[in-house]
């Protein structure tokens, strides 16, 4: 959420923010304004009424000592008592309707990145050439079908279009890119964290996804309660709410976690040929890194969690590209994003493994997470978050990188210790 005090103080910085991302919000912004400035002149005059009404009553037992009628100050104190109400339901009302106007507002993206969408996305560096093949090379899903490690067409028998089950030496590469990850964060210094999978409300609107995007999650109803709660569509929706409204010490930021856990989205493949086989399904396997740090130490958390996702890729040696994200291709809660999107041989593209974002104060806005500056001052907590990776989309990147002439695939040096074999044959 962001400030409105900034909203009040410069609406055209604002307005023009927002605009890079692609969208128009002025009129919203305008009816914010109105709405606070209705707001800030009805609270002043019901401080007024509140005074006098503390006036009055200080009045009463003075007249009641001096034996005097105070049925004219009680009339009075009734008259402003029903004002009082009045006056606060519609402050209620105004601010309710400022916060909904306010939710819709994205965090403003940093002055550094770029106007537009996707189209402006920028290249800044890529690791090793493109892999060639001397061979007619197959795609990760006859790969991964010929040597038994993903089954395709039960896991949708099992869960419908954007599903799939790990079968064998797939599971196994599976569960070997997860200790990979998580071996690599743990030596980094991050506390691994096993959050639960079914969230309350607030943990979605404190990550920015919601009020906007409450459809794009799946909801579960407790039919013998109001109970409701959603499955977390990233582990950062969890990770960003461990310190819901806490007050913490300098000291204690950085605050570092990593989380395993599935992920759930109602978005899934199409029929597209860039959306094959495990690209883009309903559920799938990632390692999420969060971190809460100072305003100050922001910037290099970014940096840093940056690096950490290039080197999970570098150290699997696969061929990728690191981007910087145009304004209106980074997510609404974010203001910078940087992908890291690893090459697919057979469809002669990248697809993102790692998304790391800043989100500046905007997260910790919305959940009250502060601490304490060496002052004492009480200041807002920046947010930032990363893959680390999601393998649904490594596993495609490493069996098309790594194939061989004869339908099999070499084991990446770093995953040999846990799939405990070089190459995987039929």
């Amino acid at each position: 959420m962001i400030d409105i005090k900034l909203v009040r103080s410069n609406p055209d910085y604002v307005k023009a923010a927002v605009r890079k991302r692609e969208m128009d919000l002025d009129t919203v912004i305008d009816e914010i304004l109105q709405i606070d400035a209705e707001r800030r002149e009805l609270s002043g005059k019901t401080d007024a009424l509140k005074a006098q009404q503390n006036a009055a009553s200080k009045k009463i037992p003075q007249i009641k000592k001096e034996g005097g009628d105070v049925s004219t100050i009680m009339a009075e104190m009734k008259e402003l008592s029903a004002q009082v109400k009045e006056a606060d339901a519609k402050i209620g009302e105004l601010e309710a309707k400022q916060k909904e106007l306010i939710y819709a507002i994205p965090n403003l993206p940093d002055e550094d990145l770029a106007a537009g969408g996707k189209e402006n996305n920028a290249v800044v560096h890529t690791y090793k050439e493109k892999p060639q093949f001397p061979f007619p090379i197959k795609n990760h899903v006859e790969l991964c079908e010929d040597l038994g490690l993903i089954d395709y067409e039960r896991g949708a028998k099992l869960a419908g279009n954007g599903s799939w089950v790990y079968r064998g030496w797939g599971a196994r590469l599976e569960w070997a890119l997860l200790n990979y990850f998580i071996d690599e964060h743990i030596k980094d210094g991050y506390e691994f964290i096993l959050p639960p999978h079914m969230l309350g409300y607030d943990c979605g609107y404190v990550a920015g996804q919601f009020p906007k995007f409450t459809e794009e999650v799946y909801w579960i109803q407790n039919p013998t309660s109001s109970d409701k709660k959603f499955m977390l569509p990233t582990a950062e929706t969890a990770l960003v709410n461990l310190h819901r409204d806490e007050i913490l010490s300098k000291a204690e930021l950085p605050r570092k976690y990593i989380a395993y856990t599935p992920c759930y989205r109602r978005e899934a493949g199409s029929y597209r040929s860039e959306e094959r086989g495990m690209i883009r399904g309903h559920q799938f396997n990632k390692v999420e890194m969060v971190q809460y740090t100072t305003a100050e130490g922001s910037d290099a958390a970014f940096e840093e969690l940056v690096g950490k996702a290039e080197r999970l890729v570098q150290g699997l040696g696969l061929h990728y590209q690191l981007s910087k994200l145009a304004a209106g291709d980074c997510s609404f809660g974010m203001a910078r994003t940087s992908d890291i999107e690893v090459w697919i041989p057979s469809m002669e593209i990248y697809k993102e493994v790692s998304s790391a974002s800043n989100a500046r104060d905007y997260q910790a806005r919305r959940g009250n997470v502060k601490y304490r500056d060496d002052d004492g001052k009480l200041k807002l907590a920046h947010t930032l978050n990363a893959s680390g990776l999601a393998t649904s989309r490594v596993i495609p990147a490493i069996v098309e990188q790594y194939q061989n002439e004869d339908g099999s695939v070499t084991v990446p040096e770093v995953l040999r210790k846990y799939m405990g074999i070089d190459v995987i044959r039929k």
